[in-house]
């Protein structure tokens, strides 16, 4: 099975309100109970962000996200599917539950 990365976008460091947080564990469970479930977490507010770049000798540590935009990566899920069609109704779900626009991308080399 490939394995697919599907970050959850928002506009906002605010957490989800307690029935998206319901609505997203019960997704999980369901990941979980069909085999499909390989990794989620929520991440930390983008101003937790450094970005690190060591490509031209000693490292240059910054603070913040790499690129300014409205949105950011709120969480994720890595998941596994047999094909592009179950991922894309995956993400489907992840997006209804959490209420949020998810993007999905396969993880290269599987």
């Amino acid at each position: 099975m490939a394995q697919y990365l599907m970050s959850v976008l928002h506009d906002s460091d605010s957490l989800a309100p307690p029935e998206e947080m319901a609505a997203i564990d019960v997704f999980n469970e369901q990941l979980q109970a069909d085999g499909h479930w390989v990794f989620a977490a929520g991440l930390a507010s983008p101003g937790s962000a450094t970005v690190v770049d060591a490509r031209d000798g000693d490292p240059v540590f910054t603070d913040g996200l790499y690129l300014e935009s409205k949105e950011h990566i709120v969480g994720f899920w890595i998941v596994e599917a047999p094909h592009l069609d179950v991922a894309l109704k995956l993400a489907a779900g992840g997006s209804k539950a959490c209420n949020r626009r998810v993007e999905l991308r396969p993880i290269l080399g599987e």
